[in-house]
């Protein structure tokens, strides 16, 4: 669980962002297109998902592994001051525009706050924090401001500190593997490999086969785990995993997750 309040998604408290904001394409993750700024046809009156229960049955899988990291209440109830777009449409097209920059700005925040939390980042726990400080200062500015900020900069920012806490938990692991980052690791055959510190970012993992595979103390930064066969594998210390890429993921009640993530409902 975060340490940093606001970074957990709060449906209750949004309305319904993710849901009319953010585009589509009908494709084995959903079952329709949708363009941003239309509502989703399954968005009912209260903001509230009317197939919500169902989604992976009735072909919304993408929905059931998206995470907002807490953008949308953060949106809904701060930045607009508890307008919602139905009843106050002359929000809509803003409120659609800083929502997506928000939600990056929040991913930063709970990557940021985990950085904090591990014992080995202490030689830069210093920088992490203030790259935290100025990343919350950012997600308070107002509406104008956060749909003309230069997010990719401040991703650049912020990334160099990640790099050197990864760097740094990663350090401890003997005899690491080759770094692998962005790599092309689709539907590789990688079952029972030893991926201990491992350098994974930003690598393609879809359906890659990591049955048993020892994940410990790997950085998983952005790596696209969709499909990916987690069964039996290992990825306690694993850092910058979320819990949107365990739920794209498959696994079962032998794969050891970090106990902050939580083990996803549809593993078997």
């Amino acid at each position: 669980m975060p340490e940093t309040p606001g970074l957990e998604a709060d449906c209750a408290n949004c309305f319904g962002l993710c849901c009319v904001a953010l585009p589509f394409a009908e494709s084995a993750d959903f079952a329709v297109d949708k363009a941003a700024g239309e509502p989703c046809r399954n968005l009912l009156a209260d903001f509230r998902c009317g197939i919500h229960a169902d989604l992976r049955a009735k072909g919304f899988q993408g929905c059931t592994v998206y995470d907002c990291f807490g953008a949308g209440q953060k949106v809904s109830q701060k930045t607009f001051g508890g307008r919602d777009w139905r009843r106050a449409p002359e929000v809509a097209r803003q409120m659609f525009q800083v929502f997506p920059v928000m939600r990056q700005l929040h991913e930063l925040l709970r990557y940021l706050d985990e950085a904090l939390a591990l014992p080995s980042a202490g030689p830069v726990r210093g920088e992490a924090r203030r790259a935290l400080d100025d990343v919350a200062r950012l997600t308070d500015a107002d509406p104008a401001e956060l749909a003309g900020l230069d997010v990719a900069t401040v991703r650049e920012r912020v990334n160099v500190v990640l790099l050197e806490v990864s760097e740094l938990v990663r350090a401890g692991v003997r005899g690491r593997p080759e770094r692998m980052r962005g790599a092309d690791l689709i539907g590789a055959k990688l079952k029972g490999a030893d991926l201990r510190g491992a350098d994974l970012r930003g690598a393609y993992l879809i359906a890659a086969d990591l049955r048993r595979a020892d994940l410990r103390s790997a950085d998983l930064i952005g790596a696209d785990l969709r499909d990916a066969d987690l069964r039996g594998a290992d990825l306690t210390g694993a850092v910058f995993l979320t819990r949107a890429q365990l739920d794209s993921a498959r696994g079962d009640a032998r794969t050891r997750v970090p106990a902050a993530l939580g083990r996803p409902a549809h593993w078997r």
